[in-house]
């Protein structure tokens, strides 16, 4: 599986916290959204490994990927939700009757119900949730309906129905109840759905345990499973609110003098995308900061929501002057968790950059310093490479590719039409095309290289060698790399006389040197392909009187392929610039059955 480079970085500098993670297409479109419970191991595993053809689909689009870190694995599912109802990717399963998650709700009424619902009506009832674990929603309703017997019917009823039966409704239909009675139960679940339920934790655990001992199993697991639904359903949520406030959440972070800011968009209640900011910053974080938030709502694309809220750490009147909105600093509750998650996913996107950083300097200037040392301290701004093709002896080429300072300077590379082999003889092309290459340098006078690497073993490199000192009075440090029998890099041939230099097979160095290997085989391999078509071409058109090179080259601009030329008329050659002889002849070439292939 290729993997690009900019997805290598990212790969290994991922968190082993949860979140949410964005795949990209190469025009920069969301196809895909999934969620992690350790973002590293998720998404590291789609570039590894074997997967079923859908999945292998979905990878082979991807060149890029973000993320969202979250305090928990029930924040990342919410959070998805929302994602893949904002952007719609077209990997991701969509359900047919837009599902949603759950919320439980007491109903606004004398004699209130607990219900569970999929939609928040701006109808004054109470809302808990949502709840991604929906098996624990129900099963924490079914607990909340045996400790508090709120309504099950409806107040016309005539006689009591199975709830009440069952001590789970008092039906105040059919019995006169205070509803005093209601709102003491309406607050007792109240407290317990905003995280006062330890104490029925407790309750729990004991009858679990008493159960246990009597050697009531059944009754310990239903306990148990209990016990589990409540701290599933409790656990604390940010990704999504019940207010319906649109609202844009700022948070930021500052390291080695840049600054990255983070913007949740909460739109109905739900957190549906997020834009990201990296920038150098050249006075006081909380200044730029400030100039940031005036500039950004001056873009088409940024409406200015009904509430903003920013750190703590900023000047709450100098927000409050520049935007016509209400500004909050949120101190506690969810708001302020919101605030925090966006700095910290501002920590994790700065670090990112600097840990990229990092690991583009040790994968070049980093592998060229440690590779000058295990050569003898040799400076190596500058090498080129060289690699021979051909097939069975036609068409010889070689190819030379340029690294300065551990990077591809491609406007440097070179290729070179063997002129002076006949047949295959990789000594012979090599010998050519080095003298050729450095006595153009000497005539010039331009700059040399630091180091020539030889795609090749002992016998290339002391051919090359031979060329530059005996021919051309030249010294230049020159290194052989030899392929294992899977065509990989090796070993390092270096010295006078030749020895292999021990590299690790993961250091930086030898990596670099893979690089410069596979780069100039595929520099070489590309131009000799193309130079065997166009000999093909050629070769397949010979013979034919009239049509010398000009025309050939005519032909194949205008019909693109020998298919092409062998299905056009003689009118049609005709009235492309070809004289008529000629064009008679070219079809007789044709009609008396040549073997011509498009």
């Amino acid at each position: 599986m290729v993997v690009n480079e900019q997805i290598k970085y990212k790969l290994a500098l991922l968190p082993d916290q949860p979140g949410c993670y964005l795949m990209k297409d190469k025009d920069g479109v969301i196809i895909y959204v999934g969620k992690a419970k350790i973002l590293k191991n998720r998404v590291r595993s789609y570039f590894t490994g074997s997967h079923d053809t859908k999945t292998e689909k979905l990878v082979s689009e991807i060149v890029d990927f973000e993320y969202i870190v979250t305090e928990s694995n029930i924040e990342a599912l919410l959070l998805e939700i929302n994602l893949i109802q904002k952007n719609n990717p077209k990997y991701n399963i969509m359900l047919k009757d837009d599902k949603s998650y759950p919320f439980l709700k007491i109903t606004n009424e004398a004699y209130p119900q607990l219900q569970i619902v999929r939609k928040i009506k701006k109808d004054k009832a109470l809302y808990f949730g949502p709840y991604p674990d929906v098996k624990a929603a129900n099963a924490t309703k079914k607990l909340l309906d045996k400790l508090y017997p709120l309504r099950k019917c409806s107040l016309t009823a005539k006689k009591p129905c199975l709830y009440y039966h069952l001590d789970q409704c008092l039906c105040p239909g059919v019995f006169d109840v205070d509803p005093k009675i209601y709102q003491e139960m309406v607050s007792e679940i109240k407290l317990f759905l905003n995280g006062g339920y330890d104490k029925i934790r407790q309750e729990l655990n004991k009858k679990m345990s008493s159960a246990a001992e009597d050697m009531e199993y059944e009754k310990a697991a239903e306990y148990r499973d209990q016990i589990s639904s409540i701290e599933t359903i409790m656990m604390p949520q940010k990704m999504t609110t019940t207010d319906f406030v649109n609202r844009d959440i700022f948070g930021y972070a500052v390291d080695k003098g840049w600054m990255c800011v983070q913007v949740f968009f909460v739109r109905q209640g739900k957190i549906i995308e997020r834009e990201i900011s990296r920038f150098p910053f050249y006075g006081e974080p909380e200044e730029d900061f400030l100039t940031y938030i005036g500039q950004f709502y001056l873009k088409e694309q940024h409406i200015l929501p009904k509430e903003v809220l920013i750190p703590d750490n900023v000047d709450l009147e100098s927000v409050e002057a520049m935007l016509l909105t209400r500004v909050l600093q949120p101190k506690r509750g969810d708001k302020k968790k919101l605030v925090l998650l966006a700095n910290k996913n501002a920590e994790v996107s700065l670090k990112e950059k600097f840990d990229i950083i990092s690991r583009q300097q040790e994968r070049t200037t980093g592998a060229i310093e440690k590779l000058s040392k295990a050569l003898g301290g040799i400076p190596l701004d500058r090498i080129e490479a060289f690699d021979n093709s051909n097939t069975m002896g036609t068409n010889p080429v070689s190819a030379m590719v340029v690294f300065e300072n551990g990077k591809p300077c491609k406007s440097d590379y070179r290729k070179y039409k063997i002129k002076t082999v006949m047949g295959p003889d990789d000594y012979g092309s090599m010998r050519e095309v080095i003298y050729r290459r450095y006595a153009r340098l000497l005539k010039e006078e331009s700059d040399l290289p630091d180091l020539i690497i030889i795609d090749g073993g002992k016998g290339q490199v002391e051919v090359a060698r031979d060329v530059l000192e005996n021919q051309l009075g030249l010294s230049i440090p020159i290194a052989g790399l030899v392929k294992n029998d899977q065509h990989k890099t090796s070993e390092l041939l270096f010295g006078n006389p030749l020895e292999v230099v021990t590299l690790k097979r993961n250091s930086s160095e030898f990596f670099l040197l893979q690089r410069i290997q596979e780069e100039v085989h595929r520099f070489a391999i590309t131009f000799h392909r193309s130079l065997r078509s166009k000999n093909s071409f050629s070769s397949q058109l010979d013979g034919v009187d009239g049509l010398g090179p000009k025309r050939k080259k005519l032909l194949l601009k205008h019909y693109k392929s020998l298919k092409n030329i062998k299905a056009a008329s003689q009118e049609e050659l005709e009235g492309l610039g070809i004289p008529r002889n000629v064009a008679v002849n070219l079809r007789k070439h044709f009609d008396l059955g040549e073997n011509i292939e498009g």
